[in-house]
């Protein structure tokens, strides 16, 4: 299938593309709300500027694919693979990126208000920074991600894995436009992770594994670190 058959076939009322073949097709600023893609090979695409709010990318192969300001709002992209690709400024409020893999991917400045990443691959991923949010990466491996300066407010972070991230200057406190939302960030991994100038006031840290961690100048007003493993390898006790 090339270009000008998907096209046609989607003007004249057609949305299920599954399992399709487009490697290294070029869909730019077009209008595909709500087009299905499950299970299709995306792989180095270029899909800048489109609209692809409610479209379905289950189990979708889009590695090295550039989807800058791409709108995915809403998007359906659970077990899809991003592996490097290219997501800055993309739109992507409460999409579904449930266990997808996102290795590497880059989502610099995209908004990822009330997205689902639970249990993401997000090894290595540049999240800097993204718009203010409230993000479920609850058992997301965040290892060496760098989220440096990125709003956490309010995020998901249950038993996530943040060996080695950056957070320097990350705010990952619990206010949000007056409303109290507690990050949560119980049982996370956050060995050796750069905390340094973070933000975590209010935020809930029981049971975190913050050894080796630097939190130079980190603000922990009202944190709750019950149980937790501190940097020098003692267990936090109130």
């Amino acid at each position: 299938m090339n270009v000008d058959d998907l096209l046609k076939q989607y003007s004249t009322g057609e949305r299920s593309f599954h399992q399709v073949n487009l490697q290294e097709i070029e869909l730019l600023n077009l209008e595909l709300q709500g087009i299905q893609f499950d299970r299709a090979d995306l792989r180095q695409s270029r899909l800048g500027k489109t609209n692809f709010a409610q479209a379905s990318f289950q189990e979708t192969d889009l590695s090295e694919s550039i989807l800058w300001g791409t709108n995915l709002s809403q998007a359906n992209l659970y077990r899809a693979v991003l592996r490097e690709a290219d997501l800055s400024g993309a739109k992507l409020t409460n999409a579904n990126l449930t266990e997808a893999n996102l290795m590497k991917a880059c989502f610099s400045g995209a908004n990822l208000v009330g997205a689902k990443l639970l249990r993401a691959i997000l090894f290595e991923a540049d999240l800097r920074p993204t718009s203010d949010q409230i993000t479920d990466l609850g058992q997301a491996i965040l290892t060496n991600a760098d989220l440096s300066y990125s709003n956490l407010s309010g995020a998901i972070l249950y038993q996530a894995n943040l060996d080695g991230a950056k957070l320097c200057r990350a705010q990952i406190n619990g206010m949000i436009q007056q409303r109290f939302f507690a990050t949560n960030l119980s049982e996370a991994s956050l060995q050796g992770a750069d905390l340094s100038y973070a933000d975590l006031s209010g935020a809930i840290l029981r049971k975190a594994n913050l050894r080796g961690a630097d939190l130079t100048r980190t603000i922990l007003t009202n944190a709750d670190l019950e149980g937790a493993i501190m940097p020098d390898g003692s267990v936090y006790s109130h």
